[in-house]
């Protein structure tokens, strides 16, 4: 089974194109959803968060006060560094579990979904990489009605991620993800069409 990632800065839209792919049967694993359940239900992480950032980072019930996790962090790499050096690791064994149980199924290919697929170098454990890319000006106002963000707000995180340009420079595939829906699915189409030739390909 091939492993494909999927990535792309904010506001590219890599959830939009993720649902096409996931109507044409492939699984995803959402990366950094999995993150959210693992610290909050991994019993080893949970003890490594509180080891490092404190136990008052939960609650008296056992759950995380992200907000209090996120000002720990804000504006300290060393600290950001340190919480994704615990998270990171957990979230790739639990990848390989997903990967185990996608195999069993006898499945072309599955993907895994992530922000950070290449600042983490997760990327190099998987066959292929697809970047979602768009306009600037649309991923800008994508940002600002889905999280309430100026303008200005949503240009700081971008220059705090890493430039698109260099994302685009690992893609096996590249997708743009502007305003044409029909587009977008032909090109969705299209990869999925190749990627299921490569895995004949191997089998043969």
């Amino acid at each position: 089974m091939l492993k494909v990632g999927i990535t792309g800065g904010i506001g590219s839209g890599k959830t939009t194109v993720c649902k096409l792919f996931e109507q044409l049967g492939v699984p995803i694993y959402y990366a950094d959803d999995r993150a959210k359940y693992l610290m909050q239900h991994e019993h080893y992480l949970i003890d490594l968060i509180k080891q490092n950032f404190g136990a008052e980072v939960y609650d008296n019930g056992g759950v995380l006060n992200r907000r209090l996790l996120a000002e720990k962090v804000f504006n300290n790499s060393e600290k950001l560094a340190l919480l994704n050096s615990l998270v990171h690791p957990a979230v790739f064994r639990d990848t390989e579990r997903f990967v185990e149980q996608q195999q069993i199924k006898n499945l072309p290919y599955a993907m895994k979904e992530a922000a950070l697929l290449v600042e983490t170098g997760s990327y190099k454990s998987l066959n292929k990489l697809i970047v979602v890319t768009a306009p600037l000006e649309l991923r800008i106002q994508r940002v600002m009605e889905r999280d309430g963000a100026t303008h200005d707000e949503v240009l700081a995180r971008m220059r705090n991620q890493l430039p698109e340009e260099e994302k685009l420079k690992l893609a096996d595939y590249i997708i743009t993800n502007d305003k044409d829906e029909e587009h977008l699915k032909q090109q969705v189409l299209n990869i999925h069409e190749q990627l299921l030739e490569l895995r004949n390909k191997i089998k043969a």
